[in-house]
C-alpha cells in the first residue's frame, strides 16, 4: 500500500462522556489551549523532534510482548509464545528468567502479553500479567521472589479478573497502572465486531479496575469495569504529565488511531474507522494508513506520545498540546529494526523499545528480538 498523508482529528465529536479535567481550557474542541502568557501553544513541545538508538540493551528474546520497569530500573519482559517472564539488567543487559506463568495458552495473537508492576511493589512484590488461557483472556498477579533460583521466582498466579473474550486475533493485552493507581487494560473484539459496541461485553474496551481486580470507583457505567468502548484492538496505554490517557488502536483496512481516552466515550468501531465527525463518536487525535503504523505500544516523553509500529516498522513521535497535535507526527527508525512492539518511558529523554520479529509475522535476523535504548527530543 502506498504511503499516504497523515490525517489529524481536530478534537472529538460530542461523545457524551465526562469531559471534566481532560482539556486545558474551556475553549472549543479542536482549538489550541491558551498558555498562562495568553499565547496559544506557548508551552507546546517543539514541532520537530529526534530519536536515536544509543545502544542495544539485550538481544535473542523470543516473541517479547510486555515490558515493565522495576523500581531499581531493571526491566521485566514477557514472552508471548513461551509464557515466560525474564528480568533484564538495565545496565549490563544480563537476562534472568523468573519462570513460566501457568495456564498460558499461546495461539495466534494470544499468549502472555502485558505486564505491570504493583504500585505497592516495595511492600508486596507483585507482578501483574494479562494472558490468554484455553477459555479466555485474564489478568493475574504473582509474587516475585528474587531470592529464589532462576526459573522458580514466580509465585502461583492469583487470578484477579477473567472472562475477557479470546480469539486467534484481537486479544488486546496491554495493562498499566494509571496516576490514580487503578489498573487499566486494553482489550480486543476478537474479530467479532459487535462486541465493541456492546457495553455488557468486555471485548473491544478499555477496562478500569482496582489493584484487586474489582470495577474501579467512579467508572462511567455503574458497577462495570468498562471505562471506554467502541474499540477494535487496543494495544498501547500511556499517560502524559496532565494525567490524560492515550491509547493506540489497530484499524482494519483504512485508519490506525491514536486516541485521547475519556471516561464513558464511544470510539466508534465498527460503525466508524478513524475520523468521522459524527455525533456520538470520539474522533482520534491522529490517524495513519495501516501500512504506515499498525501500532502497538505507546509511551509519553518530552512532550510527545511515542508509538511503536509493527507493520509500519517505525517509531512515531506525536507532539501533543491539549487535544490536538502540536505538529505533524514524525517517523523515525523506518525499517531499521523491523517490527516494533513495545515502547516504555525510562525517565527524562530515554525510551526502551522492543522489536517484534520473532512473533511469526516478522523476518528474524541474527540477534532478534532486541530491547533498544533510544534517546529522544
Amino acid at each position: 500500500m502506498a504511503a499516504a498523508a497523515l490525517v489529524f482529528a481536530a478534537g472529538c465529536s460530542s461523545g457524551g462522556g465526562d469531559d471534566s479535567g481532560g482539556r486545558d481550557s474551556p475553549l472549543e474542541p479542536g482549538r489550541p489551549s491558551q498558555s498562562p502568557s495568553g499565547k496559544p501553544g506557548a508551552d507546546a513541545p517543539p514541532e520537530k523532534g529526534s530519536a536515536k538508538v544509543t545502544r542495544t540493551l539485550t538481544k535473542d528474546l523470543k516473541s517479547p510482548w510486555g515490558l515493565a520497569a522495576l523500581p531499581d530500573g531493571d526491566l521485566l519482559v514477557s514472552s508471548r509464545d513461551e509464557g515466560t517472564i525474564t528480568r533484564v539488567d538495565a545496565t549490563s543487559g544480563k537476562k534472568t528468567e523468573l519462570g513460566s506463568v501457568p495456564g498460558v495458552a499461546p495461539g495466534g495473537e494470544g499468549g502472555l502479553m502485558g505486564l505491570a508492576i504493583s504500585p505497592a511493589y516495595a511492600s508486596d512484590h507483585m507482578v501483574y500479567a494479562y494472558f490468554t488461557t484455553e477459555s479466555d483472556n485474564r489478568i493475574a498477579r504473582m509474587l516475585y521472589d528474587e531470592k529464589k533460583p532462576s526459573g522458580e521466582q514466580l509465585g502461583a498466579p492469583d487470578t484477579l479478573f477473567k472472562g475477557i473474550p479470546k480469539g486467534m486475533i484481537h486479544n488486546g493485552g496491554r495493562i498499566a497502572f494509571g496516576p490514580d493507581k487503578m489498573l487499566y487494560a486494553g482489550t480486543g473484539e476478537t474479530g467479532d465486531t459487535g462486541l465493541a459496541q456492546d457495553k455488557k461485553s468486555l471485548g473491544g474496551k478499555i477496562l478500569r479496575l482496582t489493584a484487586d481486580g474489582e470495577p474501579a470507583p467512579g467508572n462511567p457505567f455503574g458497577d462495570s469495569p468498562v471505562y471506554s468502548y467502541g474499540h477494535r484492538n487496543v494495544q498501547g496505554l500511556a499517560w502524559d504529565e496532565k494525567k490524560r490517557l492515550w491509547a493506540s488502536e489497530f484499524g482494519q483496512d483504512t485508519w490506525d488511531e491514536l486516541n485521547e481516552i475519556k471516561s464513558g466515550d464511544n470510539y466508534g468501531w465498527p460503525d466508524v474507522e478513524g475520523k468521522s465527525g459524527e455525533e456520538g463518536y470520539h474522533d482520534p487525535v491522529a490517524q495513519w494508513k495501516t501500512s504506515e503504523a499498525s501500532p502497538s505500544g505507546v509511551a509519553y516523553a518530552k512532550g510527545s506520545v511515542w508509538m511503536a509500529g509493527l507493520r509500519g516498522e517505525r517509531l512515531w513521535r506525536i507532539p501533543v498540546r491539549g487535544m490536538t497535535p502540536a505538529g505533524k507526527p514524525q517517523a523515525f527508525l523506518k525499517g531499521e529494526y523491523g517490527r516494533l512492539r513495545t515502547v516504555l518511558a525510562a525517565g527524562g529523554d530515554k525510551l526502551w523499545l522492543v522489536t517484534s520479529e520473532t512473533d511469526s509475522r516478522g523476518t528474524p535476523k541474527k540477534g532478534d528480538d532486541k530491547i533498544l535504548e533510544v534517546k529522544v527530543e
